[in-house]
């Protein structure tokens, strides 16, 4: 495990507010709920965790800008330091009773993304990350899979909501992958999909029109565990694109071939 002082200010953080979203879970039914959008459900246990971590960071690092899932963002004074939180990724699984879902924090400097944590209160799996330091699952060491083999691979992937984004093109791009994978899952929490990837439990994800709060400790728990993520157009930066596709290198590549071979269509 990575025990920096960044490290401990972002598990610590993290550790708080999963208190309260493992006990409103286990009520989930009674939880008030109000619509955000179509298909976009915001909960009160979202918005309390959110609170938690926003106060914890502040206190550790006063002068860090936050983008925030609920609040927007909040501008720092220091402008070379952004929080990316995402208090509850996963919310329709929450709210449905599905006991998958994480909080997820990144640590963006000078434009890239150099630490990150995603927890995941029900099974109690933490994943951390730091640049140059390595990404771990409590106190094991992650690697991305080794397959090499796109027939043997599993590909995760992510849905838009009703209204954003193009459902079209990700049918034509699952159909893609689907004729060459061994097996899709679609499971609900982008944060949860990239922390797979890199503990080998996902060979491979794709997802766009994502929000940066989203996937920003993704990127670096997936690069940490050697494995390669860029936008799922291609581009070095995900984060600017809004969009994600992570592997291996050599199932990265493939992937990023059969999501291209889809456009020129």
């Amino acid at each position: 495990m990575i025990s920096s002082p960044l490290m401990t200010v972002m598990v610590d953080a993290v550790r708080k507010a999963a208190r309260g979203l493992r006990r409103d879970f286990g009520e989930v039914e009674n939880l008030q709920v109000s619509r955000k959008g179509p298909g976009d459900f915001v909960s009160a246990a979202d918005r309390k965790a959110e609170e938690t971590l926003r106060d914890a960071l502040m206190k550790a690092r006063p002068g860090y800008s936050l983008v925030l899932e609920e609040n927007g963002i909040i501008e720092g004074t220091d402008k070379s330091h952004t929080w990316h939180v995402d208090p509850l990724d996963g919310t329709s699984n929450f709210l449905h009773g599905v006991p998958h879902f994480a909080i997820s924090v990144g640590l963006e400097r000078e434009g890239q993304i150099v630490a990150g944590v995603i927890f995941d209160p029900i099974k109690d799996e933490l994943f951390v990350a730091e640049r140059g330091k390595g990404a771990y699952l409590n106190n094991r060491r992650l690697r991305v899979s080794g397959r090499q083999d796109m027939a043997d691979a599993l590909m995760g992937y992510g849905t838009p909501y009703l209204g954003r984004g193009s459902h079209p093109r990700l049918l034509r791009e699952l159909g893609a992958v689907m004729a060459m994978a061994g097996g899709t899952r679609r499971m609900g929490s982008a944060a949860l999909d990239l922390a797979y990837v890199a503990c080998g439990r996902l060979d491979g994800y794709w997802e766009r029109d994502l929000q940066t709060y989203d996937f920003a400790a993704g990127v670096i728990l997936v690069r940490e565990a050697g494995g390669y993520v860029t936008s799922a157009d291609g581009a070095a930066e995900p984060l600017a694109a809004r969009s994600v596709a992570s592997g291996n290198e050599v199932l990265h590549r493939e992937l990023l071939a059969l999501l291209k071979k889809v456009q020129a269509a």
